[in-house]
């Protein structure tokens, strides 16, 4: 069903998909308050069928989960497999990795224009200053062994 051509009758009808009251979805779709034409209102065809097709449209959205991608990418995998595509097999294996967490991209943080990262720690009490101080240098050790190991400095390989 395409959207309705009466504008406030497609708010309204995707007010009530999102679970909002008859009284609540009619006022906020711009309708005068009144509960017997937001009863009315919701009884049409038209707008049970279009609430039901936003809702039918959300499920399926919402049926897309970690499961289903693993599924479709091992899918995908032995597909690859089968067609002798290593490239295309290892793209899979990535994929299922990054959405299992497996791998996380590293990102270097800039500043403004490219330089480095200024932090203002002006108002900061000592203590304050000194738990910072602990804790960029904790990363800095655990970013040392990058340059050793190719990786995190606690990496368990």
């Amino acid at each position: 069903m395409p959207v309705l051509k009466n504008a406030r009758h497609e708010k309204f009808s995707q007010l009530r998909a999102e679970g909002k009251t008859q009284d609540e979805a009619y006022e906020l779709a711009g309708f005068k308050p009144s509960r017997h034409h937001a009863s009315r209102l919701a009884t049409k065809g038209n707008i049970q069928a279009r609430v039901a097709e936003i809702q039918g449209r959300a499920a399926e959205r919402a049926a897309v989960t970690i499961h289903s991608l693993t599924d479709e990418l091992e899918e995908a995998r032995a597909i690859a497999i089968a067609e002798k595509q290593s490239s295309a097999a290892v793209a899979a294996v990535m994929g299922k990795a990054k959405l299992h967490g497996h791998l996380i991209d590293k990102r270097r943080l800039e500043g403004p224009n490219g330089g480095p990262v200024q932090i203002d720690l002006t108002g900061y009490s000592r203590e304050q200053l000194e738990s910072v101080k602990e804790f960029l240098a904790h990363f800095a050790s655990a970013s040392s062994g990058d340059a050793e190991t190719g990786e995190g400095g606690d990496s368990e390989t």
